[in-house]
């Protein structure tokens, strides 16, 4: 038998002693360094490929505002430069255009390397095709670079109409929290909710949509935005030995309090801020410690009457905010036949997403 026979396999796993003592830690501190380079290393060649976007896309428009250049020389340049460089992606006659709308949206070069160029290309294109405008743009993209967004989410985000619904809950904030707090207990919550990720119809009754948004608690945390924390549901609260339950507890991380949210298969009426007074009550007393600030509470119902919330919230002291949350809107049942299955949705999906694929690279 030779030498080389006898020898162990390159990749064969080898019998060690056990590591000293610390080893652990240290191991862990380098796979966080590593996991951090490499993070660098893709944010700085998506910064990289995004300003040379911009610059490509600048430098068209430049010619055929300037010199007078038509709109066929992005197609002859899309030749050109696919034959000059075959093995890289991105030089489609669709992508070219792409970069010139781009760099016609966005004029400001200090904006793009300072604030754009954090976000891949694909978010990029979002921004452009689904947005109208520069200040509409700039609020997605700010929160996209926030809460680290997919591609997936901010198109979302962006289609359930984020902006408009952000901090227009009825609330009695201003009087109940001492400023700044105030204006980011406003900020975090939003009317309407929009629960259609639930599949449920206006006809479910609250025990069900509360049972869904724990099945579902992902995307229940994504739509109530970044900063909640999911503590528990129908949370047991002992008050003189008569018992009672909380239906959803959160805990907000930025607001560092407590979040009690009451679900309400109807329309609001003033008699639900006094079940929802004594529960912040119960939670101030004998859950947050010290370091918490006051618990504040968010009654969603169906719907509501905002003049008749301001008044319902106008004497209270505890901090509370009132929305709607909204869920599938019931089809006709003739309509409903003719609906196209998610199978076949699916499939859609799936083939127009690898042509976007082929072409915006």
């Amino acid at each position: 038998m030779s030498e080389d026979s006898r020898r162990p396999p390159e990749n064969a796993p080898v019998s060690l002693s056990p590591p000293p003592e610390g080893y652990a830690d240290w191991l862990a501190d380098l796979k966080g360094r590593i996991h951090m380079a490499q993070q660098r290393a893709t944010l700085a060649v998506n910064r990289e490929l995004v300003l040379l976007y911009w610059r490509i896309g600048c430098d068209i428009l430049a010619r055929q505002t300037q010199q007078g250049w038509g709109t066929k020389v992005i197609e002859r340049l899309a030749q050109d430069l696919r034959m000059a460089f075959p093995d890289m992606k991105g030089f489609s006659l669709r992508n070219l255009k792409y970069m010139r709308a781009f760099a016609q949206a966005w004029p400001d070069a200090e904006f793009v390397q300072a604030v754009l160029a954090q976000l891949p290309w694909y978010h990029q294109l979002a921004l452009l095709d689904k947005l109208p405008g520069p200040e509409t743009r700039r609020w997605y993209a700010a929160k996209a670079i926030e809460h680290n967004w997919s591609r997936n989410v901010l198109v979302m985000q962006i289609e359930t109409r984020l902006l408009e619904r952000s901090g227009q809950a009825v609330t009695n904030f201003p009087t109940t929290l001492p400023s700044p707090q105030s204006d980011l207990a406003r900020e975090s919550l939003k009317d309407p909710y929009r629960f259609d990720f639930l599949g449920l119809t206006d006809e479910a009754q609250e025990r069900e949509v509360e049972k869904s948004l724990v099945r579902q608690v992902t995307e229940f945390l994504l739509e109530l935005g970044a900063g909640f924390a999911f503590v528990g549901r129908q949370v047991l609260l002992d008050v003189g030995g008569d018992e009672f339950f909380i239906d959803l507890l959160f805990y907000h991380l930025k607001l560092r309090c407590y979040v009690v949210i009451e679900l309400k298969g109807g329309k609001f009426k003033p008699e639900h801020l006094g079940q929802l007074g004594f529960y912040l009550t119960a939670i101030d007393r004998q859950v947050k410690n010290e370091h918490d600030n006051p618990t504040i509470g968010l009654l969603l119902c169906k719907s509501k009457n905002k003049i008749v919330a301001e008044y319902a919230l106008g004497d209270k002291s505890q901090p509370m905010g009132i929305a709607e949350y909204k869920l599938l809107e019931s089809l006709p049942p003739e309509l409903q036949t003719s609906l196209p299955s998610i199978e076949q949705i699916e499939r859609e999906l799936a083939g127009e997403h690898t042509s976007m694929d082929d072409d915006a690279e």
